[in-house]
């Protein structure tokens, strides 16, 4: 990793440490919109490579590679941060959805199929599933959830005092038990594609191939994914979910 002189082979580190830029810029897609190139991420990542490698003075086993995954994907968000990661009119969608699946769960009590979802919002299964292509990078939590609507900022009224830590209060233990139970809930394949890609740590095109589907029926499948776990998270408001198989009594309704 030394040149004759005793200096760091920048060259060869870059060579060797290619591989895990690109690797980190497409396992972080699945969380950005479809209008990001993936070149750009790489690029931002470089420079975080060459950035750590200037920074680096010590041994350059895994503790190297564990300090530069960090600058790398430090670096390729910030060349992100300016920028609105998801139109507006793309979370406007993303809301539809959370809106259907919360009233087709609290029908059926189960979890609503892409067909009934489709034809609950009066759309073809072919655009319902385009949508969710094109909200790749929905998040789990925004921040703006999580205000008043009198523009009272969750994090200005929980950042001082002695509210705690803001963070602890966004993951509160009934947010983390309704999370952990939303998992549970979800359709078996979509649970395989979040447990392949949070927990195995596999990029949208390494998990199509261990389901035997495209790149882009993956990200489908994250997307609503994300979107159940929405609808159940901020849904609660409107009232518990009834237990799976278990649909509510309508008033009036025949046994």
């Amino acid at each position: 990793m030394y040149t004759a002189s005793g200096t760091l082979d920048r060259d060869q580190l870059v060579t060797q440490y290619a591989p895990l830029v690109k690797r980190i810029a497409y396992h972080l897609m699945a969380k950005l919109p479809a209008s990001v190139m993936v070149d750009d991420i790489i690029q931002n990542g470089m420079i975080g490579l060459l950035d750590a490698i200037g920074r680096y003075e010590e041994g350059l086993g895994a503790q190297f590679e564990t300090y530069a995954v960090q600058r790398i994907r430090g670096s390729m968000l910030d060349g992100l941060r300016e920028n609105d990661w998801l139109p507006r009119s793309l979370r406007r969608d993303m809301r539809r959805i959370e809106a259907a699946i919360h009233d087709l769960e609290q029908q059926h009590g189960r979890a609503p199929t892409e067909k009934e979802l489709a034809a609950a919002m009066d759309l073809p299964l072919a655009t319902y599933q385009k949508m969710l292509q094109d909200a790749r990078g929905h998040q789990l939590v925004y921040f703006e959830d999580y205000t008043d609507g009198n523009d009272d900022d969750f994090l200005e009224r929980h950042s001082v005092g002695e509210e705690g830590d803001p963070l602890e209060a966004l993951l509160d233990q009934s947010m983390r038990d309704t999370l952990i139970n939303a998992i549970d809930d979800l359709p078996e394949r979509e649970k395989l594609v979040m447990g392949l890609y949070y927990e195995e740590d596999l990029n949208l095109r390494e998990i199509g191939e261990v389901l035997g589907v495209s790149e882009s029926r993956v990200c489908q499948l994250h997307s609503q994914a994300v979107a159940r776990l929405r609808s159940r998270i901020h849904g609660t408001k409107a009232g518990p979910k009834p237990r799976r198989g278990r649909p509510p009594k309508q008033a009036g309704s025949s046994a």
